[in-house]
């Protein structure tokens, strides 16, 4: 993944440069000190995937960089001061890093990236695809997203949408093999959810939307730092 650095902090420019430079799957194509030359550098050249942009710069600040863009691409703020972090939740940044930033926070927020970018790349008619289920002897057309959670039932696992439940005999792990990793999460051994409709996360729960109100899902130990890596939390 192509990507820029755009800070008018020496220091902190270099510190992302050998980051960037110990990071496989990121290459450096070029390091701005100021947004206007980021820009145009973008506006040039579409390859450019990933930007780690400083908020307070001469001529124009990060953030009126990035509403500046027609169609931005991946945006990771890198920031001395922590109160812009919740404005960066509005400008739908990949995330925040607040200065000084060490290596594992700074590879921890590409992978992030990364999985969003597959994310966003990926066609959302893989979503909205149409499979059919069978309910007594009818079989019941629905989309992936339709989903809302799936839940293991012994020798069998339910799978619910907001209009109804189906039962089926499969096992949660040849079911999970078969639902879009961009849509769904496994958060417990006995749980899959739909992460469109996760509401909070609360000590080791999630509160998910589904018709009529809202359902409890426990969240596993060992699913727990697997949920939060795959979301995309601001500040941590």
């Amino acid at each position: 993944m192509k990507c820029i650095v755009v800070d008018d902090d020496a220091l902190s420019c270099k510190v992302l440069e050998s980051y960037i430079r110990k990071t496989g799957s990121v290459k450096l194509v070029g390091t701005f000190n100021d947004s206007t030359s980021a820009r145009s550098a973008l506006i040039s050249n579409r390859d450019i995937e990933l930007v780690f942009l400083d908020i307070e710069m001469p001529e124009m600040d990060g953030f009126d960089f990035i509403a500046s863009l027609q169609q931005p691409p991946n945006i990771v703020i890198v920031s001395s001061k922590e109160q812009y972090a919740l404005k960066a939740f509005d400008v739908d940044v990949a995330d925040f890093l607040l200065k000084p930033v060490s290596y594992g926070r700074f590879a921890r927020a590409v992978d992030k990236v990364i999985r969003y970018f597959a994310r966003r790349e990926s066609s959302d008619s893989t979503y909205d695809k149409e499979f059919f289920i069978k309910k007594g002897s009818t079989l019941v057309k629905l989309k992936f997203r339709d989903i809302v959670y799936v839940e293991a039932l012994e020798n069998y696992v339910t799978i619910t949408t907001d209009q109804d439940r189906y039962t089926i005999h499969f096992t949660m792990k040849a079911i999970e093999t078969q639902l879009p990793k961009g849509l769904f999460i496994r958060v417990h051994r006995s749980y899959i959810v739909n992460k469109t409709n996760i509401l909070t996360i609360r000590d080791n729960n999630l509160d998910i939307s589904v018709a009529g109100g809202e359902k409890v899902i426990p969240v596993g130990k060992s699913f727990r730092d697997t949920l939060l890596n795959d979301i995309n939390v601001m500040a941590r």
